[in-house]
This record gives structure tokens, sequence and C-alpha cells, in this order.
């Protein structure tokens, strides 16, 4: 452990009068240290967390209430500030209220690494301001804990999708439960592209990357899907996250995102790796920070270890610049409309429950040519809702409504009535 040098101004009772603001600030630091060391006969020292992206307060959150047995609550800090948290769990019959620990104005305590955290306030110039703190006491039981933050860490999100939001004060993340899970035989692509794609992802989270390193390959990837919407690009993002090993965050371009937000967003996700990144409809990123983005790219170990998903709906308004350079995107796939015999296994796949003949699943893919597989999916919604109510169906008259409410749809001329347009 490195020793701990001589500070030049010591806390003591009359600091108060010599710096005021340094007395309301290190005055419960040294009255939790004091504790500490009676609690536990070791002394302690102050550790600020400032760059982790909350990894350590989202760990101790879930610690709390799913491993209470690993970290145990010592006190309050302040006797006129929360207590703890209200807040509701709602099902279908009821509402139920729940008592949980506060974060805020605790002192937590790892035994297992002789380490405490506290988030709680200073009180300066007539201000609150929130400080995260850790209190080890030693380098190593520091470096202990870290490592167990980042194992729980990886171990937790691979059953979640982390999604990152940029939003005018920053950068929001929040996890969402995979709980719709997406079988590789349920995505609908041609056989040669099918293969490409999973072949790509499979190696990069097998066996350590070591296929890259063999090969002396820089250990990033990027691809970029592109095509008209409902075609599947979703689908085999989803499918990508349900069948591999490892995480998987999502990230939303917005007019907010800024070159701030890039460091944020590739700093946190860099935690994670080996990982999955995607940006949806990756076109929408403002053109004045789109050089910050590239250069990012790259870096030398900002992708290292990314696995970087793009898909868009407009290739063309697509940054030549991103597509088709190593460190990139490495490779871009068109997720053109089905073919005949796609339409036709898609067709088939649906219908688990025999609602469509042989011959009516043959007569729809001659009549369904340029359909995706959103408006395949209506249409088999909609011969099904049918089916259920009226038991007779003519499954080409549903069609051809479909491609009429389509053909209107791209022309934007929902109604028949030339009366209608004002014409703004």
């Amino acid at each position: 452990m490195t020793k701990t040098k001589q500070a030049l101004v010591q806390f003591s009772a009359k600091t108060i009068d010599e710096a005021p603001e340094y007395y309301s600030y290190a005055f419960p630091v040294q009255k939790i240290k004091e504790y500490l060391k009676t609690k536990t006969g070791h002394d302690f020292q102050l550790y600020v967390d400032s760059d982790t992206s909350n990894e350590i307060w989202e760990v101790l959150e879930e610690d709390l209430e799913l491993h209470p047995e690993s970290v145990t609550e010592l006190a309050s800090v302040f006797d006129c500030l929360e207590m703890g948290i209200i807040s509701s769990n709602h099902t279908d019959k009821e509402m139920e209220l729940i008592l949980k620990p506060s974060l805020y104005n605790h002192l937590y305590y790892y035994e297992k690494h002789n380490l405490a955290l506290v988030r709680m306030p200073a009180f300066q110039r007539n201000e609150l301001t929130q400080y995260d703190y850790i209190l080890a006491s030693s380098e190593e039981s520091l470096s202990s804990f870290l490592d167990y933050v980042l194992k729980r860490k990886r171990d937790y999100i691979k059953d979640y999708v982390t999604i990152f939001i940029d939003t005018e004060d920053g950068v929001e993340n929040h996890k969402e439960k995979i709980t719709t899970l997406v079988k590789r035989d349920e995505v609908f692509l041609e056989d040669k592209l099918k293969n490409q794609i999973y072949r790509s992802i499979d190696e990069f989270f097998t066996n350590g990357g070591e296929f890259f390193h063999t090969y002396q390959i820089p250990y990033k990837r990027g691809i970029l899907l592109y095509g008209k919407p409902g075609n599947g690009k979703t689908t085999l993002v989803k499918s990508i996250a349900t069948s591999i090993e490892a995480p998987v965050a999502y990230w939303q371009i917005t007019e907010y995102t800024s070159s701030y937000s890039i460091q944020e967003v590739f700093s946190s996700v860099a935690k994670m790796s080996p990982m999955v990144l995607v940006i949806e409809d990756i076109d929408s990123m403002p053109q004045g920070i789109r050089s910050v983005f590239l250069n990012t790219l790259d870096g030398a170990t900002s992708k290292e270890g990314i696995y970087l998903i793009g898909t868009t709906n407009y290739p063309e308004r697509i940054d030549p610049a991103l597509i088709n350079r190593s460190g990139r995107f490495d490779r871009a796939y068109e997720i053109k409309l089905p073919t005949p015999r796609l339409r036709e296994q898609y067709l088939v796949k649906k219908n688990s429950r025999d609602l469509l003949t042989a011959e009516e699943i043959k007569e729809l893919v001659s009549a369904t040519n340029e359909f995706s597989y959103a408006q395949l999916n209506e249409l088999y919604n909609s011969i099904a809702l049918q089916k259920h109510y009226e038991d007779n169906v003519n499954i080409i008259d549903i069609c051809n409504e479909l491609k009429a409410d389509n053909k209107k749809g791209q022309r934007n001329a929902w109604s028949n009535n030339d009366e209608a347009n004002i014409g703004f």
C-alpha cells in the first residue's frame, strides 16, 4: 500500500475559525472515519467516485435488495435527512407500498473488502452539494472491491440491455430486462448474409477474441445494417443480444447528442467490454459533432472489445467516411425486402395454429411482392382477427386493402376528399 502522505492542513476543533468552509466539509468525514475506526479497528482513507458512471452505486443498490448479507448499513450521517425511500409496487390487482433503504445519507460497509460507501451532502456557501465517497482501509481492499463491482456489473447486465439516451441534461441511462427472446431461426435473411453476420459475431465473442489476436487484427468490429423499415433490422439485433454471453447496450441518438455525450457513452461501454453497442438510426447524429464521433471510433482504445452495430433506414444520409473503413464500420449490409422464399418461410412460421392452408400461403406469397416483414405480420394479424369474428375470410381482399393503405401512406394521401386539402 502507498504510504499516506502528511497533510499540510490538519482537521481540528479550531479549523472552524481558520477555514469554516473546510470545516463544514471535513467535520462529517472525520466523524465517519472515527466511527469506522471504532467499529473495525482500521484506519480508512477517503476516495471520491467521480468517473464510474454510477456502477458502484448501482451494484450497492442491487446488493441491498438481492444480496443484503454482503453489505451492512452502519449508520445514517445527518439526523435531519431522509432515513429511507417509500416506493410503490403495482400489480394487476393491487398497489403495494414498500420502504426501501436510501443510498443517500447512509454509511454502508462491505466487511469482506473492508470498505465503506457513503453518498452525502456537503453544506457550503448556502449550497447543497452531493459527494460520493469511498473509504478503504488499504489500496488492496479498494482494488478488491472494484474487481468485485466490475464482475457483478457484467453478471448483472447479461440479463439486461443498457439504454443510453442523450438528453438536454446529459446522458441518461437505465436498464431494461430482456423479456422477449428472439432465436436465430426466427430471423429471416438470405443464408449467405445471415451466416456472415452471425459468424462475425460468434468469432468476436469466442475464446476471448483469440482469432483477432492470432491474425493480428484489432479487437474491434463495426457493421452497418441498412434498408427499408420493417425488414428485420431490429429483430436481427434482438437475436444477437439474446444469443451471446456478453453485455448489450443501446445508444439513442437525439438532437442533444454532443461531444461530451459521445465520450461519456464510450467511456461507459468500454468498462463492459467485450460487449455489443447498438446505435439505432445512426443517420440522425447531429452534423456538427460527426467528426468527434469519427475521431472517437479511430481512437486506439476507444473501441477495443466493442462490437458496434449501426442501423439506418436512410443510408443516403450516412457520412461516407463511416462506411467500409477499418475501425469504423467495416461492413455495410443491406437488409432487403424478403424474397418469395423468405416470405413463405415467414408465413409458415407465423401459421403455427394452421390458420392458413398450404395453398393459401402460396397465394399470399404471390400477392405480397413488395411487402416487408412488418407488413406480412400485419396481414397475418388481420386475417386471424377476421377469421376469429367472421370465420369466412377472403385473404386476397385483406391483402389488397393493406396494399392500398401502404400506397396512401407512401403518398401521405389519407383522404379522398379534395376539400380536405387546406393548402398552407
